[in-house]
């Protein structure tokens, strides 16, 4: 039986070590609902406008893609298609990063091996991390309730929004803290876990690309796509104009199940063990890792290659989706007409159109892929390996540049499989409406934005060591919703510019602007230089 002042010890350990991101994650969501919800009235006011809004957005399932699903032209129900799914995305990380760090981060480590030799046992501190997230997600909840109310919207309307945020982080707590007794890592776990959020966002874009328009072009019935999606679940709440409360069941139930099949797996294995665990490796090495960039590419291929899976699957959704949306009629015929006559008059097409949008998600999973790069040298350094590394005849420099060479090349992996795909699935689909070579320019304009996320995190690196990891997440996170979703908020332009996503070219022939990529590719050079001088006068050390 579980003791109520160990569980309480153990619950006030977990709040104090993350009060600050915890601050952060929920201050954050507030203010972003806030930010959104203010910006709408003052922009689209107008029900009129926000009609007009909505009827272009059905028409381009891109915006759906990234959006959300549409209702109808009330301000709530606008506000809940615009910025309900990216706010269960957030919630969604928040809750598996802090479902990994307390259970098999904490394994890795040996904390929790001390913890079971005391008379908490194994069991107790799971039960505290449960009872941490659930708080955390409460007040994520009542984050959101408050940025909407805050706003003038319906209060019932906000408290659904709110718990059906509240509940997709619930349901991606249960799924962290079970792939957290599968996977034999804390990097391997917070690797798919936060895959599946990824995945629970892609599913239900494309499901509300892929969706049934109503007659009057305001509103959506959802594909299948979304029903496979904890994201899509609580959209299907409809809060602000069906107010249902019975999807919520889903996510609730989805954390109950994923919750209770890691508790009967916990008590089952022994510490430090996993399903998926490490295969017993060779007494001695390879020739092949004889060089420090073939021990990091050892160290890190496991999640190179989850990246690269994600970018090639991206492609081939973006091109294949892109391909039958194309070909697809839309009810609100005039406005379909219309916008296709826009962007032809422009070079573009609907797929192309499709394309750039899921590029833009491509360039962020390329950015992470090479910022974990730089997070594994830090690792690397405060567990004390480097130090054994570099008692070897290598520099610290050479040590370094090992580690942002394989970045590079990750990098320009996963945006070729990601154009591959496309390429392929378009190929496969007939579908010339867009030139291959312009896939490929939208993926080479992707690169320089993530390069960026590979030079100034090993910039911090080498001078300020101790706030690599957050500082380089914390960077990339700005980057999305400032770049993504800053003229979403009502951000002024000249702080959306400070986001490299917002200077990536669209190419669509001749036209296209390259001076952005240009500077970005010339600030990752001079940042990545500056670190490799910076390198040879460091100290190895955990600071």
């Amino acid at each position: 039986m579980t003791d109520v002042r160990e569980l309480r010890i153990l619950w006030g350990q977990r709040l104090r070590r993350d009060r600050w991101q915890l601050i952060t994650w929920v201050l954050g969501i507030g203010a972003l609902t806030l930010f959104a919800a203010s910006a709408i009235e003052q922009t689209y006011g107008e029900e009129s406008s926000r009609a007009e809004i909505l009827q272009v957005a059905i028409a381009t399932p891109a915006i759906l893609m990234l959006r959300g699903l549409p209702r109808d032209a009330s301000q709530g129900g606008f506000m809940f298609f615009l910025i309900y799914a990216f706010l269960a995305l957030l919630a969604g990380l928040m809750s598996t990063f802090l479902a990994v760090r307390h259970s098999r981060a904490d394994e890795e480590t040996g904390s929790a091996e001390l913890i079971a030799a005391t008379p908490a046992g194994r069991l107790t501190p799971a039960v505290a991390t449960v009872l941490h997230g659930i708080s955390a997600n409460v007040l994520v909840a009542l984050a959101v309730f408050g940025g909407f109310a805050a706003a003038g919207l319906d209060r019932e309307g906000s408290l659904l929004a709110g718990a059906a945020t509240g509940a997709v982080g619930l349901a991606f707590l249960g799924v962290g803290l079970l792939i957290s007794q599968l996977m034999g890592t804390s990097r391997g776990a917070n690797g798919y876990a936060a895959s599946a959020v990824v995945l629970a966002y892609l599913l239900r874009g494309i499901g509300d690309a892929g969706g049934t328009p109503s007659a009057d072009g305001l509103s959506m019935t959802a594909g299948g796509a979304s029903w496979f999606s904890p994201i899509g679940w609580g959209q299907q709440t409809f809060a602000f104009t069906g107010d249902r409360w019975w999807p919520l069941l889903l996510p609730l139930g989805l954390a109950v199940v994923s919750g209770g099949a890691a508790w009967l797996l916990l008590q089952r294995r022994d510490s430090g063990a996993s399903v998926f665990g490490a295969l017993p490796g060779r007494a001695s090495a390879r020739r092949g890792l004889s060089s420090p960039t073939a021990l990091a590419l050892r160290l890190q291929i496991g999640s190179i290659m989850g990246w690269c899976i994600g970018g090639l699957t991206m492609g081939m959704l973006a091109g294949s989706l892109g391909s039958a949306i194309a070909a697809a009629d839309a009810p609100s015929g005039n406005i379909t007409a219309t916008l296709r006559a826009m962007l032809e008059t422009q070079g573009v097409s609907l797929t192309q159109l499709m394309i750039s949008a899921m590029f833009s998600i491509a360039g962020v999973l390329a950015a992470a892929c090479g910022l974990q790069a730089i997070l594994r040298l830090r690792q690397e350094e405060a567990g004390g390996t480097a130090e054994l590394l570099l008692a070897a005849p290598i520099s610290r420099l050479h040590w370094l540049v090992s580690y942002v060479v394989l970045g590079a090349a990750s990098v320009v992996l996963v945006l070729s499989l990601t154009a591959f795909g496309t390429w392929a699935s378009l190929a496969a689909a007939g579908d010339t409406s867009i030139d291959g070579q312009i896939v490929w320019a939208t993926a080479v304009a992707q690169l320089p934005a993530a390069l960026i996320y590979l030079a100034v995190p090993a910039l911090v690196f080498v001078f300020w060591p101790a706030a690599t990891i957050a500082g380089g997440w914390a960077l990339l996170g700005a980057g999305v919703v400032l770049g993504i979703f800053g003229g979403l908020v009502g951000l002024d332009k000249s702080i959306r510019d400070l986001s490299p996503f917002t200077h990536t070219p669209v190419p669509s022939g001749t036209t296209t602007d390259w001076s952005g990529a240009w500077w970005m590719l010339a600030i990752a050079v001079v940042a990545g230089a500056v670190a490799m001088v910076g390198m040879r006068r460091r100290e190895t050390g955990t600071a």
